[in-house]
């Protein structure tokens, strides 16, 4: 559903509500923003069009590859570090720059016209045809119809605004609810929900440090706390308790073939860097949680979803676990990439993987090289050494 741009704030009494606390460190952009202006790209209609193009960012800029042979198509300068996120559609990315959003046309290997400037850009959130992006430091929501990407231009989109800047994210649901974050700059504390009409129609304070989103089968939302997880569906609100006082899973992948979200799993509050070997499977269905120690640790960038609603954790023994989420059996394992330490600076390169159909991209920036593997045989398909070592890894997807 496209609408003419329209923002919103919360209540004064929402905002009494937030009170202070410290951002926890993480992927989605806290650290992410600067004064630097990106560099504008030199359009060129002349360049071949990739097949499902995979993009990954650089120090200094990014390589757009042939999804298939992964044949390096083009090398794109762009300074500043850069986050790459699926558009939602087989053309485009979402690029995460020093001065917000930009629309990059993977498939021409060319920017767009579209952008959405604001510091801070955060989160990236694809659901039922729709695209939602966060900018954390303007607490800017903004959705769009990756249809509307078509053409280079700037897509119309609903927008809001949430009644102050903070690390959030936000998810807009086949009815046009939009689920999206509470916080300050110093203390995130839960999630409202918006009709198609901006007023809102529930609420929750119950999710302390609230993190990263996952959507799950039958369209229930997943949101990470830091004592648990937090759920929306039909229009209510369920908490999941995790065991203990803290036991935090702020990143999250769902699928639309699973109930069962896939969590990280995280119980050390005063740990520079935790280095959990424990992941967190969330039954939606039943609001229960159940934890599987994969005996090796992993990263925020290790978690995806198989084309059958499989869990996938990357870990730093180089292993792909392809994880049923039902029983927490680990069901296959995947030679990938070798041995690996997750660095303490979060920006910092570390293997990383994207998933696409039947097929599981995994970077080892160590060794300057890309592979990808059939997730329904294990086998691997390709593999290529580029020219710099790769930090994020994303491409394009079929709209849905």
């Amino acid at each position: 559903m496209n609408r003419s741009t329209r923002a919103r704030t919360l209540t004064g009494t929402a905002l009494a509500l937030a009170t202070a606390m410290a951002l926890t460190a993480c992927g989605g952009g806290d650290d992410a923003s600067s004064d630097a202006e990106p560099k504008k790209q030199t359009k060129s209609s002349e360049a071949a069009a990739v097949r499902n193009p995979v993009v990954a960012s650089y120090d200094g800029g990014l390589y757009v590859l042939d999804g298939e042979t992964l044949k390096l198509a083009k090398t794109v300068e762009l300074p500043g570090f850069n986050r790459v996120n699926p558009a939602g559609d087989e053309d485009h990315v979402v690029i995460s720059t020093d001065s917000g959003f930009r629309v990059f046309d993977a498939a021409r290997q060319e920017f767009t016209d579209a952008e959405f400037k604001g510091a801070k850009p955060g989160h990236v959130v694809r659901h039922g045809g729709k695209t939602v992006l966060f900018t954390d430091g303007t607490g800017e929501v903004n959705v769009l119809d990756p249809a509307d990407l078509a053409g280079g231009k700037q897509p119309t989109t609903r927008s809001y605004t949430s009644a102050e800047p903070h690390h959030g994210v936000a998810i807009e649901l086949a009815g046009g609810e939009l689920v999206t974050t509470l916080g300050t700059e110093e203390k995130r504390t839960g999630a409202l929900v918006l009709d198609k009409d901006d007023k809102e129609i529930a609420r929750s304070e119950d999710c302390p440090g609230v993190h990263g989103e996952a959507a799950a089968k039958g369209e229930v939302v997943g949101l990470g706390c830091e004592d648990g997880v937090l759920l929306y569906r039909n229009g209510k609100f369920t908490k999941v308790d995790a065991p203990g006082d803290y036991a935090r899973t702020g990143n999250q992948s769902g699928s639309d073939a699973s109930p069962i979200l896939l969590g990280d799993y995280k119980t050390d509050p005063e740990a520079e860097l935790e280095r959990p070997t424990r992941i967190s499977l969330i039954d939606t269905r039943t609001a229960k949680m159940k934890l599987v120690d994969l005996g090796t640790s992993y990263s925020f960038r290790s978690l995806a979803r198989g084309p059958h609603g499989e869990a996938l954790v990357l870990g730093t023994n180089g292993v792909l676990h392809v994880v049923d989420p039902e029983t927490g059996k680990v069901e296959r394992k995947i030679d990938a990439v070798g041995d690996w330490t997750e660095p303490l600076d979060w920006q910092q390169p570390r293997p990383t993987l994207f998933v696409r159909d039947h097929t599981a991209y995994v970077s080892d920036p160590g060794k300057r090289q890309l592979h990808s593997f059939d997730l329904d045989s294990g086998e691997r398909l390709t593999s290529v050494t580029l020219p710099k070592g790769t930090n994020e890894l994303s491409g394009t997807v079929a709209g849905h």
